[in-house]
């Protein structure tokens, strides 16, 4: 059997070559293989810099500085006096907060500093846990 040999033409210095491997080669060495892709690479950068700028979705954007107007004051001031107006309105009386008035409203009602707090069980020494309205904090004092 005779080989039959076919020749290539380099695609980057257009020489005839005898190929090296199976498959069809386009380049005759590694040499003309890089410099191919080096054109290839130069020639992109090229046509990318002849084309109008786009802009980028990644690039960061310069944030708005928003300007006061007396108008935006106003607005902003109706909308929370509405707002709080709605919210007295639509709360019960019994849920509202409990204002410095209402607790000593309920000082002079109850006569007492100390209440017992029935959901807590005494300490080691058996005091009894009580809940100090004037300081707002739990107590433990012994029963007289």
């Amino acid at each position: 059997m005779i080989k039959e040999t076919k020749y290539y033409t380099c695609e980057y210095c257009f020489k005839e070559f005898e190929p090296k491997r199976r498959r069809v080669q386009k380049y005759c060495s590694n040499s003309c293989r890089s410099s191919a892709y080096q054109q290839r690479k130069a020639n992109l950068n090229n046509t990318k810099d002849n084309l109008p700028k786009l802009k980028d979705c990644n690039a960061p954007q310069v944030p708005h500085k928003e300007k006061i107007s007396a108008a935006g004051v106003g607005n902003a001031a109706l909308g929370v006096l509405a707002a709080n107006t709605a919210k007295s309105l639509l709360t019960p009386r019994k849920n509202r907060p409990a204002t410095k008035g209402d607790i000593d409203t309920l000082l002079e009602k109850l006569d007492n500093r100390f209440h017992l707090v029935k959901n807590m069980n005494p300490d080691a020494q058996g005091a009894y846990p009580y809940f100090d309205l004037l300081e707002g904090k739990i107590v433990y004092l012994r029963p007289q």
